[in-house]
């Protein structure tokens, strides 16, 4: 049997190609399979060796952190429509999370990326810089005034961190019985909404003379 050759015959031109392909091997891979992949697998696919894709990416866990990140797109663009037009910060994260939660379903990619599975030997990486990237990214497609709302930019990252562990604990753990949308409606505004509206009162009162 001849060997495969790597790359399909055709091997990248520069460093950033070449993680991009690998990425992009990985993506396809998950999205086939619903769960996670190794440096192994992504490397038979691309008809490698483990040793070139290790140039890239030094461990599974980051190439699993960069093929989530990668693959979201099309979930923050679903999410900026789902939540368009709710200007309140409470009800559009309410409906933001909810949303989230049910997409993770659909959405192999991103249940990796709020599980964190992928980084069970580096549990901070869920407020990783990549992670806040990716929050901020999300919360900047709703329709809310933030700084009228009393959220300047740290306050803003704070916020974004408090939803991603909100949503990571409901994904990992979500209940016996999980609850319905409407239960988590209800559960999410009277609590992650009362955490969101203390904003305002913390800046007016740390504004006091």
């Amino acid at each position: 049997m001849a060997r495969r050759r790597g790359w399909g015959g055709s091997p990248p031109s520069t460093d950033e190609e070449a993680s991009r392909r690998i990425v992009g091997a990985a993506v396809e891979l998950i999205g086939r399979t619903g769960s996670e992949v190794n440096i192994a697998e992504v490397a038979e696919a691309l008809g490698v060796t483990r040793q070139t894709v290790y140039r890239y990416f030094p461990s599974s866990d980051a190439l699993m952190r960069a093929a989530a990140f990668t693959s979201v797109d099309g979930f923050l663009d679903r999410l900026a429509q789902q939540v368009s037009d709710i200007d309140d910060p409470v009800d559009a994260l309410t409906e933001g999370v909810v949303f989230t939660l049910s997409e993770v379903r659909s959405t192999p990619h991103l249940g990796i990326l709020l599980s964190s599975t992928y980084s069970n030997l580096q549990p901070e990486s869920l407020t990783s810089e990549e992670a806040q990237a990716f929050g901020m990214t999300m919360i900047r497609r709703f329709d809310v005034d933030w700084e009228q709302h009393g959220f300047d930019d740290r306050a803003l990252a704070e916020l974004v961190e408090y939803v991603l562990r909100t949503m990571q604990s409901f994904f990992l753990a979500p209940g016996n019985p999980p609850r319905g949308d409407q239960e988590l409606r209800r559960y999410l505004r009277r609590w992650m909404g009362t955490a969101i509206r203390a904003q305002t009162t913390y800046r007016d009162s740390s504004h006091t003379p």
